[in-house]
């Protein structure tokens, strides 16, 4: 049993997402401990990213800011390292695909420049390389970093600095094979999504589904709604009838009374944009509020 399931052993579950950088490290840092001891189960760490197509206005914001003040994967990854020393909650990385393959990409660049050899002016004429002449550096007939090696080393890292589960929204079924397979190797759970589609496909992507699967309650980006309308129940006993695996329901949840009902029907509920909003409305002081949210909406479960 993964760290990620175990956190599903004692009851209902409440999974705060958090926008690392927003509105500093050192924040995203004390709202993690804030949110354990307000009883938060798991928290998802959103990586930002120019381009998050999964997210409404309110963590599209919140990525942006992060991003002008200039946060970097490897800041959030020493975070993680920071955060490791003190709690052992089960976490998970919540961004998209370009995030993990433009890591992989610089680290290993990095590397087989050096490997190869390349000397600043080499063969160029120019005060530059060859090596930094094109487009995708190449070693040996290898691209200097394929999306293969990007993924590896993200996950490895990932891996390495004590977390549990990747989600990437922008990564379809079919095309999950890649990073499944590298998470399964370091000991990671690749958490799927399942939104309002056809029984055939639900049951395809809860058969391969590791750690829980995170039931999307309504078509659309993230944010906070007035009324939740699909059929999450149905969506839910379908994945419970192909596997025996928690199901976690998110997008547009952000009262204790729509959290209490999706737990009712699930193992638990995913809350973002209504704790991003605190966090965009308070800055540095949003440590608090966000506590004093979380420990209202887990007690509604």
């Amino acid at each position: 049993m993964s760290n990620i399931q175990r956190a599903f052993e004692n009851g209902k579950v409440f999974i705060p997402f958090i926008t690392c950088g927003d509105p500093s490290l050192d924040i995203t840092e004390q709202l993690v401990y804030a949110a354990e001891e307000a009883g938060a189960d798991l928290i998802e760490l959103g990586i930002p990213f120019s381009d998050p197509t999964a997210e409404g206005p309110v963590i599209q914001a919140a990525n942006l800011r992060a991003l002008t003040g200039g946060v970097t994967t490897d800041d959030i990854f020493d975070m993680v390292r920071r955060i490791r020393k003190k709690t052992d909650i089960p976490m998970v990385f919540m961004t998209y695909a370009n995030v993990v393959f433009s890591y992989g990409y610089q680290q290993a660049a990095q590397e087989r420049r050096a490997e190869a050899g390349c000397q600043k002016g080499a063969d160029s004429g120019n005060g530059s390389t060859d090596c930094e002449n094109s487009g995708m550096p190449s070693v040996g007939g290898r691209d200097c970093a394929d999306s293969g090696s990007g993924t590896e080393r993200f996950i490895r890292t990932a891996a390495e600095i004590g977390m549990d589960g990747l989600i990437l929204p922008d990564v379809p079924y079919e095309e999950k094979e890649e990073f499944d397979m590298v998470c399964k190797k370091y000991g990671l759970d690749f958490i799927s999504l399942i939104a309002p589609t056809s029984h055939e496909r639900i049951r395809r992507i809860a058969a391969d589904a590791s750690g829980f699967v995170y039931c999307v309650s309504s078509m659309g980006v993230t944010g906070m709604r007035s009324e939740i309308t699909s059929d999450v129940g149905s969506m839910v006993r379908l994945v419970k009838e192909t596997k025996d695996i928690p199901c976690a329901v998110g997008f547009g949840i952000s009262t204790p009374e729509q959290a209490a009902k999706m737990a009712a029907l699930s193992d638990g509920a995913i809350v973002g944009s209504a704790i991003v909003r605190l966090c965009g409305q308070y800055g540095k002081e949003c440590v608090p509020y966000v506590r004093e949210y979380i420990r209202t909406m887990k007690e509604a479960l």
